[in-house]
Parts: structure tokens; sequence; C-alpha cells
């Protein structure tokens, strides 16, 4: 059956009924003021005031009616558009690389406001989609980021998020566990979003989570859900300098491992710091040898 949308208010009215059961209220209007102003290339405030204007077009109301298809399987709306905003930077995403949080738009948050000026060196290990590194390379554009990542395809999207955002950072493809650190230059500040959601936590978790975000990128063995941290704080022995400051996002239910972890590694004035939701989210520590 063939659908006629002619209107703003028609293609609101459309998704709504499409989606309904499949996402709250709320959701509902944020997926409509996303989607619609992105198809139709109008401003995302004055299309508010246009519910009855006429902006039949053949061609985009049949891709409004194809994102609705994909969100219909509970595809996330950033997987659908190809991307989304993190600390005023439009990052390229898709199915092999996490879809960045709030929370780690936090931590890129205290790393800049902590470091106003920086100029030397940060690595951020697990770049994923490369958000981290491509914020804080445009946040402080006379420093030197790279990017570490074990994924291919995950290393190609940081590199065009990158360019995307005329930030300058370079990109290595390693394994954090075999890596050599004479591979890597010494840095000055090292940042890492590791997998930190215990397998046990899977079935507290969004079904289109586990549908279609990288089940490589979230989860660790309930027996270790330190691993990824060790080995960076082992990789960080070697090339973190003196007094370098390392920042880690953490799991809600982890701030005393991980601070106990960053202890034993022989680091001070350690943190655990909580996010909006008052849950404990980031770590960080300075080095001392």
């Amino acid at each position: 059956m063939a659908v006629n949308l002619q209107t703003i208010k028609e293609i609101r009215n459309y998704l709504a009924e499409e989606l309904s059961g499949l996402y709250s209220e709320g959701e509902l209007r944020s997926i409509t003021n996303i989607v619609i102003p992105r198809i139709f290339e109008i401003n995302p405030i004055s299309f508010l005031l246009k519910d009855n204007e006429n902006i039949a077009d053949r061609g985009k109301t049949g891709k409004v009616i194809s994102f609705c298809r994909e969100l219909k399987t509970g595809k996330p709306l950033q997987y659908v558009l190809g991307e989304t905003h993190f600390y005023d930077c439009v990052i390229k995403v898709h199915p092999g690389v996490l879809i960045p949080r709030p929370e780690t738009e936090e931590l890129v948050d205290l790393i800049v406001n902590e470091n106003a000026g920086f100029t030397g060196t940060i690595i951020d290990i697990g770049t994923g989609s490369g958000c981290i590194a491509v914020a804080l390379a445009v946040n402080f554009p006379l420093s030197q980021v790279t990017g570490i990542d074990i994924s291919g395809p995950a290393i190609r999207t940081a590199t065009e998020n990158a360019k995307k955002n005329n930030a300058t950072v370079s990109f290595l493809r390693a394994d954090l566990f075999k890596i050599d650190p004479s591979c890597i230059n010494n840095a000055d500040i090292i940042v890492s979003n590791p997998p930190y959601v215990r397998n046990s936590e899977k079935q507290f978790m969004k079904k289109n989570v586990l549908a279609f975000e990288p089940h490589k990128a979230l989860f660790v063995p309930d027996n270790d859900p330190l691993k990824f941290y060790r080995a960076i704080l082992d990789l960080a022995g070697h090339i973190l300098n003196p007094a370098g400051i390392i920042y880690f996002e953490i799991n809600e239910a982890m701030g005393r491992p991980v601070r106990d972890l960053l202890e034993l590694c022989n680091y001070r004035e350690i943190k655990i710091i909580k996010d909006i939701n008052g849950k404990d989210r980031i770590a960080k520590g300075k080095k001392y040898d």
C-alpha cells in the first residue's frame, strides 16, 4: 500500500503510528525532531513552525519510509542515520563501532576542563569511532593525539571522523595485549573507554544494543572484569611520562577495584568521579615512579 505524505504533520503522525510501542513518547519526539530536519534539510527549530507546509518530495518521503522500516527492526537511530553528535563533533557510526554515550562526553569534558591549553601528547586506547581522540584533538589543536584499536573497520571509521572534523589525529591498529611499547610515542595523557560491561549484566541491557552494537567493545568476563584496565596500565608503565595522567571510563560497580588497581600501579591523586546520574563513571590518577 502506497504511503502519501505531503506535510510535516503527516510525516510526524506517520512516524508516531508506525513506531508506537517500540519507543516512548519522548523517544518518538526526539526521533521526529532529528529525522525530519535531516532528510528535508530544514532548520531544526523552524521546522516546528511548518507543520502544515506542503513539502512533498517523493525521494525524500521515500527516505522517511525507509528510515522508519529500519527503526522498526530495533536498529539504533544513530546507525540508521550513519552519524551522531558528540561534544560538538559529527561522528560517523555503523554497527562495527559503539555509539558514543553521554557518559563518554562527560569524560572528554573533564579532560578538556582540567587541561586547558594542553599541548602535549594524548593516546586514546580502544578508540572505536575515534570520538574521544577527535574531540580532544579539536579542543587541543596544538596537541599530538593518537588513537589505538584492534579493529580495522574502527580505525577506518576513526580516520574518516578525524577528516570530517578537521582534526589532526594519527591512528594505529594494534592488539592491546600484544603491542610493543616501543612502537608508541610516550604520552602525557592516556585515556580509555575500554569494554567494561560484565557478561552477567547483559540481561539488563536494551535489546537493540545487544542486537546491533559490537559485543567485543562492550563485554568482559565476570571473573576478570578489569582485564583491559590491567593491560592498559601495563602499557602505561612503559609509555606514560612521569606526572602523566590516566583517565578511564568505568563500570559503575567497579569504582573501588579500579582505585585499588591504580594504587597498586603506584598512581597518586586518584579520583573516582560520578556521572550526571550519580554513578561512579570516571577514574583518574597521576603517575609517579
